[in-house]
């Protein structure tokens, strides 16, 4: 890595000055939230040698998100610490809009799981932030500054110079790229002079928990009482979540009286004096998108990228799906296996779709609580009349206006076949497959962090050129024949003309579920190439992957060569 003079000069004024020595990584966080925690992780398993500074001395933990995705639990098990988060969810984790007497008007009740996870899922954030952190002690070559503070950069060609202040005094940190993942009032977003559009709700919310839940009930309730509304959440481990609105003539400092809290918890509880608070806070309902996501070196992501209200829950995980979107890419980048064009694709593809989770979001907080008091009413009637179609029941239920990823522009390239149905630019399903060995698990377990190559019921590099072939193994791509699981590990007699090596360097899976055979006999171009995110990347026919890949590498900005992919080992 190498900087220019101007960079170097910084790093060597700081040390003459006596303040603490300067650092250095291939990429530098801001943020040790989720996001920041999460990207970490990922690079850390590519081998990036990263550096994540915390203004805060510790991992926040106070009232955070209470709801985790499909998706987001999906890079979780991409990053290997599903299986640890996962205890404390709560799946299947409904959401139902009352009345203020009690009439449920709308009930999210999606028992999918097409990603292989609950599509809705509750957790207590701080401690799967907690196991976020800890696993970065899987990897040597990433650190975490905790009580740093980042004070302003300089950036060129070369790379980034943070100067940030320690408890040693101020120092500099170099890096090839910085990502700024340091939350809605992100220093490094003020840095870049990014503008952050959009506007505050008029109302504050207290946020309030409670152990050993008082109520019992599973599920999230809010209930839309016009005098003053209020959300009652069950989450892991007998947490009860309370929200309530904070009035106009209330503030942080009124609910501190112990007697201003008993009357807020009344309008939940028999006995609220007997509630065991865990802690309290009171929020602001924002909803903001930064005017860019990257500045030459320098990207954001989650909170410093965009901002939305809770009623849908996707603040967190729209987070997480930024570093899902940007880990791959930036390692990708780091490690020379790809060009330093594919970043720009993190912005078109990820900007349009916070914009429609911030519409969602505001929206269903302006149904949930109308400005106006006669609104409420022609909700409850309009929605009493539409419970009355099956269809438009089913659409709620099931979440169906929920905006899914869709890329039409970036690391993709568009299908030959033309149709609102093409899955290029959607994630790929992740049913259950059986192994060769007989284990049924999870598809992305057995891809791991890397590209892969699917086709169903034949060898998908059979058509492809040597060089396409080369150029997905040295970026570590799996190729993957599905089968019917009947099929699995049967060799067909050779006189058919399949010789015991037709399949070799190709990983065969048993669709388990029937999931694999009905995807495909819904598309006809039979080969799949997925992305890291597992982001449906192209199709093709057989006889055309040889093109389709070449447009992908030219859409993926790959150099050329690029040495082998090799990918870190746990400490």
């Amino acid at each position: 890595m190498t900087f220019s003079a101007s960079s170097h000069q910084d790093a060597a004024a700081a040390a003459e000055t006596g303040r603490a020595t300067p650092m250095k990584a291939r990429v530098l966080i801001a943020g040790a939230g989720p996001v920041g925690l999460t990207l970490a992780n990922y690079l850390g398993g590519y081998g990036v040698e990263t550096i994540v500074i915390e203004a805060l001395p510790e991992l926040i933990d106070y009232p955070r998100a209470i709801g985790i995705d499909d998706e987001a639990m999906r890079t979780m098990q991409g990053i290997g610490l599903a299986d640890r988060i996962e205890p404390h969810t709560t799946p299947l984790h409904w959401m139902r809009f009352l009345t203020a007497k009690g009439r449920c008007w709308a009930s999210l009740e999606p028992k999918t799981d097409e990603f292989g996870w609950s599509r809705r899922n509750a957790f207590i954030q701080p401690q799967a932030d907690r196991i976020l952190y800890e696993g970065l002690s899987r990897y040597s070559h990433v650190k975490v500054l905790f009580a740093t503070e980042f004070k302003s950069l300089k950036q060129d060609a070369d790379g980034v110079v943070a100067t940030v202040e320690g408890s040693d005094g101020p120092f500099t940190i170099s890096a090839d790229y910085m990502v700024g993942a340091d939350g809605g009032r992100s220093p490094v977003r003020e840095a870049l002079g990014l503008a952050f559009e959009g506007k505050t709700a008029a109302n504050q919310w207290m946020v309030v928990d409670v152990e050993n839940d008082p109520v019992g009930t599973p599920n999230l309730y809010l209930v839309c009482d016009p005098k003053r509304p209020y959300v009652s959440a069950a989450l892991p481990h007998g947490v009860r979540r309370f929200e309530f609105m904070v009035m106009k003539d209330e503030d942080e400092a009124h609910f501190e009286r112990t007697d201003v809290m008993r009357a807020l918890l009344a309008k939940v509880l028999e006995k609220p004096e007997e509630a065991k608070l865990i802690r309290r806070r009171v929020y602001n309902h924002n909803a903001r998108l930064a005017n860019r996501f990257r500045v030459g070196r320098v990207m954001l992501a989650g909170d410093a990228a965009h901002i939305m209200p809770v009623w849908q829950g996707q603040g967190y995980n729209s987070g997480i799906r930024d570093a899902a979107n940007l880990g791959w890419k930036l390692a990708m980048v780091v490690n020379g296996r790809l060009g330093p064009d594919i970043l720009d694709t993190y912005e078109s593809e990820r900007r349009s779709h916070a914009r429609a989770m911030i519409d969602l979001s505001v929206m269903v907080g302006k149904v949930f609580n109308p400005p106006y008091a006669f609104l409420g009413t022609v909700r409850d009637g309009v929605t009493r009349f539409l419970n009355l179609f099956p269809a438009v029941k089913r659409y709620i239920v099931e979440m169906r206006f929920k905006p899914m990823p869709r890329f039409t522009e970036g690391a993709l390239v568009p299908s030959r076949v033309k149709s609102k149905e093409s899955p290029v630019g959607r994630l790929f399903i992740q049913p259950r497959v059986r192994t060769v060995r007989g284990e049924v698990r999870r598809m992305d377990d057995l891809i791991g962090p890397n590209f892969a190559i699917l086709s169903w019921g034949n060898n998908p590099l059979q058509y492809m050129d040597a060089d396409q072939i080369a150029m997905w193994q040295a970026l570590g791509a799996v190729f993957i024949c599905v089968k019917p699981d009947v099929q699995l590990g049967v060799r067909p007699d050779e006189a058919l003309g399949f010789g015991t090596d037709a399949m070799n360097g190709v990983v065969e899976i048993g669709d388990q579920q029937g999931r694999l055979k009905e995807w495909f006999g819904n598309w006809p171009e039979s080969v799949v190439f997925l992305r890291p995110d597992r982001v449906v990347a192209a199709t093709a026919t057989p006889l055309t992957v040889t093109e389709v890949s070449r447009s992908l590498a030219r859409a993926m900005s790959y150099p050329g060569k690029p040495q082998p992919m090799t990918l870190a080992r746990e400490a």
